[in-house]
């Protein structure tokens, strides 16, 4: 709506990509913006998931700096993020190096050829997405399970030693990285034993190598000038106290899941056993969490032989490759092994859900009932058919009192202002609560967001001074619902706002746009636009006028 407008050059279907990594790794909140997160985000993360390199080249920047504006413009950039201004120098900041990265995407598909026609490797989600679609509903653990999980992982905590070890401007050659002196002591600060070879000892330890890998991953080491790595400041500092920050290090690490598949002196046969590691995931996924060893080694050499000519062969020179990628797995945090199953942890759970979306296959993925906030039932319930969203509330009322049940959700609903639809859900389901949600209702009141339902409820209750609705509650319901309609469509907007009748329509545009509400520019601008009626466009664009006049 906004950037047909304001932006009409940009295209708003670029920025959802965007925004959906921007809020898996670096913010839950969409509103969040940091300078170091956009680089990251358009910089390492855009790469490996966008699907068109060639538009994204063109448009990406463009669609995200109208994104941040309309942010900023409406006031959804909350006071956490950097300002409009830095953020926009951050985009041109990078602007060469990302359109130089979507061009590297584009020669190597060019280069691939008919490559993508041929069969996915062993760890292909896309020749599992009818059983995944299958899935019973996923439930995920708390933040906070997850978080206690995460810093147990004993390959972060390597890779922060190995970091650490590193240090500042530690200068690495170019035919290896460390010297084998270096590699000894870097084998020991690890806990990694040094193998017995008779050649480069730094060509005898690809464990260390991943873990160096998954060191610059975690955003523990980062590449400098003139060959030179070093350690970041706050590595030392792992694990992290916050929560989020810890999940925020842990999925960035994610896919380092690859790096369990097996490695073999010859090259042909170490691409015959690619993804096993993802292989085994989702397996394990598919299964309900376990797997007996045996039988998932069985069935995946069975897939290595089919999947390419050199499948047979490959497993058998690596001996036993499950081994490898379970190990990897387990340092991750992701399994547990014990009497011959292998188990996913939750955390694992959750990294597997996370992959499957990255490769665009939807599961059905949900919090657990009994760890899940208010807010996360009210935007998952926007989501569900109405008979799933009122088995999610009854499941999720029943493990608490009415009215405490009513203060939670009335608290989430007035987290933001401008989100209407978690408003009118709150509210529907709080005034199923009855008398039990007055107390909650009347502290409702205080807040302008939610004052004309607890004021509509409260009367239908007949409390006693319970203050009546006013007109300007019943314009604030209107915009409420004019708004979520808006968000369905523009036919079912213009559905909505024509079933109000021209005349009645015309003597709200005189006073509603005088009503504080979040979205009462955009929606009349909307009408403007789309309106059938040229009288009541006119009385749209002078309410518009008059808002905008007042805002200012």
């Amino acid at each position: 709506m906004w950037a047909s407008t304001n932006a009409p050059d940009s295209d708003p279907e670029l920025v959802g990509p965007a925004v959906l990594w921007h809020r898996l790794a670096f913010s839950q909140d969409s509103g969040t913006w940091k300078r170091a997160d956009l680089r990251n985000l358009l910089l390492d993360r855009m790469p490996k998931v966008v699907e068109d390199p060639d538009t994204a080249a063109d448009g990406m920047l463009p669609a995200v700096d109208a994104y941040l504006t309309f942010l900023s413009q409406t006031g959804r950039l909350t006071k956490g993020s950097d300002s409009l201004d830095d953020l926009r120098a951050e985009l041109d900041d990078v602007e060469d190096q990302f359109v130089e990265l979507m061009e590297e995407l584009l020669d190597d598909s060019e280069e691939s050829g008919d490559d993508d026609d041929e069969g996915g490797d062993l760890g292909d989600f896309e020749l599992f997405a009818d059983e995944l679609a299958e899935l019973d509903t996923i439930r995920l653990r708390p933040d906070t399970e997850l978080a206690a999980a995460a810093r147990e992982a004993p390959l972060i905590a390597q890779a922060r030693d190995l970091a650490l070890w590193v240090g500042s401007g530690r200068r690495v050659g170019e035919d290896t990285l460390l010297s084998d002196d270096e590699v000894e002591q870097a084998l020991a600060v690890v806990g990694l034993p040094r193998p017995e070879t008779e050649g480069s000892l730094a060509e005898a330890v690809p464990q260390l190598w991943n873990i160096w890998n998954l060191a610059v991953d975690l955003e523990f080491l980062e590449p400098g000038d003139a060959n030179t790595v070093a350690v970041q400041d706050d590595t030392s500092e792992w694990p992290f106290d916050d929560d989020e920050d810890v999940l925020d290090a842990w999925m960035l690490g994610l896919h380092s899941v690859d790096y369990g598949d097996p490695e073999l002196a010859d090259d042909d046969l170490t691409m015959a056993l690619a993804g096993l590691t993802r292989g085994v995931l989702v397996r394990l996924l598919l299964a309900g969490g376990s797997r007996d060893l045996d039988g998932l080694r069985r069935e995946l050499a069975e897939a290595a032989a089919d999947l390419d000519e050199l499948g047979a062969d490959a497993w058998e020179a690596a001996d036993d490759p499950l081994i490898p990628a379970v190990d990897w797995l387990a340092g991750y945090g992701m399994v547990t092994v014990a009497d011959g199953t292998v188990s996913l942890t939750p955390l694992g759970t959750e990294g597997v859900v996370h992959l499957v979306d990255d490769s665009d296959i939807e599961v059905d993925a949900r919090p657990a009932i009994e760890s899940m906030s208010a807010h996360e039932l009210l935007a998952l319930s926007a989501e569900l058919p109405e008979e799933e969203a009122d088995a999610e509330f009854a499941a999720w009322m029943r493990l608490r009192e009415p009215g405490r049940a009513a203060e939670e959700l009335l608290e989430a609903a007035a987290e933001d202002e401008s989100d209407a639809l978690i408003r009118v859900q709150a509210a529907s389901v709080v005034g199923t609560l009855g008398e039990a949600a007055i107390p909650a209702w009347q502290e409702a009141l205080k807040q302008p967001s939610l004052r004309p339902y607890a004021a509509t409820h409260l009367s239908h209750l007949q409390v006693p001074d319970a203050p009546e609705p006013t007109q300007d509650d019943t314009h604030w319901l209107i915009l409420d619902m004019w708004t979520i309609s808006a968000g369905l469509g523009r036919s079912e907007f213009v559905s909505s706002v024509r079933d109000i009748g021209p005349d009645l329509l015309d003597g709200l545009l005189e006073v509603v746009w005088k009503i504080p509400h979040a979205h009462v520019e955009e929606l009349l601008d909307l009408i403007s636009q789309v309106h059938p009626d040229k009288q009541v466009a006119k009385a749209a664009r002078r309410a518009l006028f008059r808002a905008r006049s007042t805002s200012s």
